[in-house]
């Protein structure tokens, strides 16, 4: 199956005369979306907003130990902060450390007559850059719950006598909202879409890419193997700025590495990928009493938002189609073109990280 004729350039000049609605949209919409996607490159920083991490741990004489791990937004900690019951005090001031992209803070409260059981907890914060903050409180006795506070219900009640296996949804979650908003790895699974034309071979490819990154997320997770996430970042922007070329240079006589090899080069690339997830799995932070069932259950939430975002990106291309055979055809260099100019932005932006 043929999501786009790569290989043919539109005749956008003929039976034009006169142009209807229809056409006019047409010719204008690949010009269109290159330039919005252009116009984007500044909001288009993968992984911009991490999530924060609050944990709360009662220790022996009931007070509690803090820590709060603030992500930075450009450059500057978000401006958010954990709210207590008020007859909480602090017991020492918080003690402040850079931790990655991420500024951590520990410090010790007096829950007073407000125990950790039944407190409530909320995040304060302009709403318009409030991110999600995974909360984990942990009593002395051994049990443990986890919670999501999202930017619409940055509040909630900590109840250990109640249900407290959240940790499968909050998670997957995690994960969905991980790769949806991670741009660098939408843009290359959606250049591996392109490219692959079958559709039992693009299944195939798409399971390479998931198994590879797979094995990466769960070795650098649990600390196997470390590599610095600066540069695994900026050879994940040129493994798309790869496929965007091959996009384009590509013709039925001379098809690219990767249509010949798909999940050869899916396989070779989902392990760099999974070391981009594995950064960001760090920076939301694991509890250290389920790290295989968090770990597990991020990488479905991954893998969910990834064929959700394949699923879309087929039932689009199948349904231009239908509306119109050009549409498809006239779009497809100018999505290839902005995809290959920001992976160029980001690629530049990241390289020269490296030094700030």
């Amino acid at each position: 199956m043929k999501f786009f004729h790569s290989h043919r350039r539109a005749d956008l000049g003929r039976g034009d005369q006169g142009p209807t609605g229809k056409k006019r949209a047409l010719r204008f919409f690949p010009v269109a979306l290159m330039l919005s996607l252009i116009l984007s490159l500044p909001r288009l920083t993968a992984h911009e907003m991490q999530p924060a991490y609050l944990e709360l741990t009662e220790a022996p004489d009931q007070t509690v130990s803090v820590t709060w791990k603030l992500p930075y937004f450009k450059g500057k900690p978000l401006p958010i902060a954990p709210t207590f019951p008020d007859d909480w005090e602090n017991l020492t001031e918080p003690n402040t450390s850079p931790l990655g992209n991420a500024l951590l803070m520990r410090w010790k409260v007096n829950p007073g007559e407000s125990p950790l059981d039944g407190s409530a907890i909320s995040i304060d914060g302009p709403r318009s850059r409030l991110t999600d903050v995974l909360l984990r409180a942990n009593l002395q006795d051994g049990r443990s719950v986890t919670r999501v506070l999202r930017p619409e219900a940055p509040a909630a009640t900590i109840q250990f006598d109640a249900e407290t296996s959240t940790l499968l949804w909050d998670y997957i979650v995690i994960g969905v909202e991980h790769i949806i908003f991670g741009y660098d790895h939408l843009l290359f699974v959606l250049c591996l879409v392109l490219i692959v034309r079958d559709r039992w071979t693009l299944v195939k490819t798409i399971t390479a890419f998931t198994l590879a990154h797979s094995v990466t997320l769960g070795v650098a997770t649990l600390g196997w193997m470390e590599i610095p996430g600066p540069p695994v970042e900026a050879v994940i922007a040129l493994s798309i700025l790869f496929l965007s070329r091959e996009l384009l240079v590509r013709t039925d006589e001379n098809p690219g590495l990767t249509e010949r090899y798909p999940w050869l080069v899916a396989l070779s690339f989902g392990l760099l990928h999974g070391f981009g997830f594995a950064g960001a799995l760090s920076d939301v932070g694991l509890p250290e009493d389920q790290i295989p069932l968090a770990l597990l259950n991020f990488n479905i939430g991954v893998e969910l938002g990834q064929l959700a975002f394949v699923a879309v990106a087929i039932a689009l291309t199948t349904l231009t189609r239908k509306i119109s055979p050009k549409i498809n055809q006239v779009a497809f260099k100018p999505i290839v073109y902005a995809t290959g100019i920001i992976a160029a932005f980001w690629c530049v932006e990241r390289i020269s990280g490296f030094w700030a």
